[in-house]
């Protein structure tokens, strides 16, 4: 069996990916999110509940229903990229990436050696995948994702974009328009921000990368699409059980006894 990441081939064909995002540590919420449809689906272990035991039993939900795996890592730590690539993970979203240093720690901590600096040892990743998860394999299929959300992050945009091996950028808009001094949040409308967005894809488009946004509302993503992004995540499972709930429980009282 041949270790294939399905964001890559989608992207070889000119697709764009439908990213989905996992906070809650359920393989049942994750298997209902699964059948949805997406093309890839993240495992948030930064400001989502799940832990590494959690990878786990979720990561094989994913792979069954032949969808990329994901996982955004609580920080930029070697320890905790290896031990989800080697749980399974074919593509890793690190957090507040702020310089090219950054960037290249990311990538050495994604790839083997001669292109990183990861310790082989796929305890899972190789039953996962098979014995086609070679180190070639590997360096070639895992996407090691930049998270774009600072202004000095947008200021070294191109030297981290110049980092070899980098499998592209993926804009956190909550923490970019902090960092500008805007409330945070998804779905950003404000000119400036617009403005940002575009250039930080188009930055991605020049260096021939991959960009990424996190959006909160399918709408949102659609119009996000056709700007060009290669890869958009709607909303969280978390977010879809809440929203489920109340729409539910309006539409209760709303109606006449």
């Amino acid at each position: 069996m041949s270790l294939r990441n399905p964001l890559r081939r989608l992207w070889e064909t000119g697709g764009m990916a439908l990213n989905g995002w996992i906070a809650l540590p359920s393989p049942l919420a994750a298997e209902a999110m699964a059948r949805a449809g997406w093309n890839s689906l993240t495992i948030d272990l930064q400001h989502g509940t799940a832990d590494y035991a959690d990878l786990l039993s979720i990561l094989p939900v994913i792979e069954k229903a032949g969808i990329a795996p994901l996982v955004r890592v609580p920080w930029l730590d070697e320890a905790a990229i290896m031990r989800a690539l080697d749980a399974g993970a074919l593509g890793i979203i690190a957090p507040m990436i702020q310089t090219a240093a950054d960037a290249r720690r990311l990538v050495d901590a994604c790839l083997y050696p001669p292109l990183g600096a990861r310790s082989f040892g796929p305890i899972r990743a190789r039953l996962a995948h098979g014995d086609g998860y070679t180190v070639a394999a590997a360096n070639a299929e895992i996407l090691a994702f930049a998270m774009i959300e600072t202004r000095q992050a947008v200021a070294n945009l191109d030297a981290i974009l110049a980092v070899p091996g980098l499998g592209g950028i993926y804009i956190g808009p909550a923490d970019l328009a902090l960092s500008h001094g805007l409330a945070p949040g998804f779905d950003r409308a404000e000119p400036e921000m617009l403005d940002l967005l575009d250039h930080i894809l188009a930055r991605c488009k020049a260096a021939g990368l991959p960009c990424a946004l996190h959006c909160g509302q399918p709408a949102y993503a659609a119009r996000m699409a056709s700007r060009g992004f290669a890869l958009l995540t709607v909303g969280s499972d978390a977010r879809f059980i809440e929203a489920g709930a109340h729409a539910a429980v309006a539409e209760f009282r709303g109606r006449p006894r």
